[in-house]
């Protein structure tokens, strides 16, 4: 594979820097914190990739280095061995270029502003607050303007008719001026991007906004796509996760795989938390006419572990883009209302009750997967919470480096708990592997996981 060694500089991307903030770019000396400059940096470049194994992609390219080095006027980065698909005659593709200084941007934010100072992540209120810092620096928060911003979630191995069907879905927002957010990479997340941006243009609609999420760990599967013009990289998925509940207006869900489930059993946790009752909260599961089934399974997972409360969160709208658009604009409307009477922001929602348990990162070894206690024994939100943990590890093993090693290792991952919720789990997790929505090989897939029924 061609590669291109140069060296670029940020232009205004990354506005105007002081002394100190250019040698604290330059300084960055710890091995753990190159390395994960190194990764995301090369996920970026990386654009386009039809690999979804972080590990392939790391081994591919792990000649590829990065460095920073201080100018009197800024900085400079050095790109030895990257991946010459991010050029063009020799030049870094502008949207490209612009990924790249959010990575250090934010990285290193976290790391010098945020983990090295008095902030304590392991307390509820300031990791709520570390996220909210994390968003405004990078100018994602604008104060003044009605809320707008579809969360859009969905598999990145999704088929050619379900990829269309979110183009028509978003298109339909961006007829309607809304903005877009999603996880950044390909599939459920490019296509609604990709439609609103036409729906935008035919409205002469010139500030649309196409905001990606994501983390270190899941980034070089899922690269950011081109379209995206306000990147985010958080420090972990649980950040990640507190960032889209606390912007996004309303939710929209496609078909996917682990991770989409992960996401959706996340949300359906935080509202079936007793202080967020009252939340209006727009939440709707849709696709194609062909995915009737995908939803069918998961609609009844719900209900066979979290039950009707969880179901009557969401609703289900199948092959009729415009209704769901339409849905949208109302409910947003009820979002608006009820902030105001909360006299809580437009921008980010501080009210909406996140328990701890959400927050904390979860590592998915062997033993915090074996150890997850998923049964009836608990309140529903928090079983909500385990379910979404034991996603989390699957999707590791399945795409992040990390997982793969590990599974390579010490074999599949093991997930018990309460018989009846395993039978229901292993189901679902049979229909994703059945429907190829675990892996873009879909042909070969080897599960990561074993459900002790």
């Amino acid at each position: 594979m061609n590669q291109i060694s140069t060296s670029i500089s940020p232009d205004e991307i990354m506005g105007v820097l002081s002394q100190v903030e250019i040698n604290t770019l330059a300084s960055v000396d710890s091995k753990d914190l190159h390395e994960t400059l190194r990764r995301c940096s090369l996920a970026v470049l990386n654009c386009g990739s039809q690999i979804d194994d972080s590990k392939v992609v790391f081994d591919q390219f792990k000649n590829f280095d990065i460095s920073i080095h201080r100018r009197s006027r800024g900085i400079r980065l050095d790109l030895i061995n990257a991946p010459s698909s991010a050029f063009v005659d020799g030049q870094i593709i502008r949207g490209i270029k612009e990924h790249l200084f959010a990575v250090i941007r934010d990285i290193v934010y976290v790391h010098n502003e945020l983990q090295n100072s008095t902030i304590d992540l392991k307390a509820s209120p300031q990791i709520t607050n570390a996220v909210f810092y994390i968003l405004r620096n990078a100018n994602i928060l604008h104060p003044g303007v009605d809320p707008n911003l579809v969360v859009c979630w969905g598999g990145h191995a999704i088929n050619r008719t379900e990829y269309d069907y979110t183009k028509e879905v978003g298109h339909e927002l961006g007829l309607r001026k809304l903005n877009i957010c999603t996880g950044c990479g390909p599939g459920a997340m490019k296509g609604p991007m990709k439609g609103a941006t036409i729906g935008h243009a035919k409205q002469r609609h010139r500030k649309g906004r196409y905001m990606g999420f994501t983390e270190p760990g899941i980034i070089a599967a899922e690269s950011p796509n081109p379209i995206v013009n306000e990147l985010v990289i958080f420090p972990d998925i649980e950040k990640r996760l507190e960032a889209f509940v606390r912007t996004g207006h309303a939710f929209i869900v496609f078909p996917g795989g682990a991770g989409t489930a992960e996401e959706i059993l996340y949300l359906l946790g935080i509202l079936l938390h007793p202080k967020n009752k009252e939340t209006p909260f727009p939440l709707i599961f849709t696709g194609p006419k062909e995915s009737a089934g995908y939803f069918e399974k998961l609609n009844e997972f719900i209900g066979s572990t979290l039950g009707s409360e969880a179901q009557k969160k969401y609703k289900i709208i199948i092959d009729n883009p415009e209704k769901v658009a339409k849905r949208i604009i109302k409910d947003i409307a009820k979002v608006r209302n009820y902030r105001r009477k909360q006299s809580d922001a437009f921008y980010y929602n501080w009210k909406l009750k996140i328990d701890e348990n959400f927050q904390q990162p979860f590592i998915p070894n062997h033993q915090n997967m074996a150890s997850l206690a998923i049964s009836r024994d608990q309140p529903t939100h928090t079983l909500a919470s385990n379910l979404r943990k034991a996603f989390s590890g699957i999707v590791a093993g399945n795409i992040k480096d990390e997982g793969i090693r590990a599974i390579e290792k010490h074999g599949p991952f093991k997930i018990n708990g309460d018989k009846d919720i395993m039978l229901a789990l292993d189901h679902l997790l049979e229909s994703f592997v059945a429907q190829g929505r675990m892996k873009l090989a879909k042909n070969d897939y080897k599960p990561c996981y074993h459900v002790i029924k």
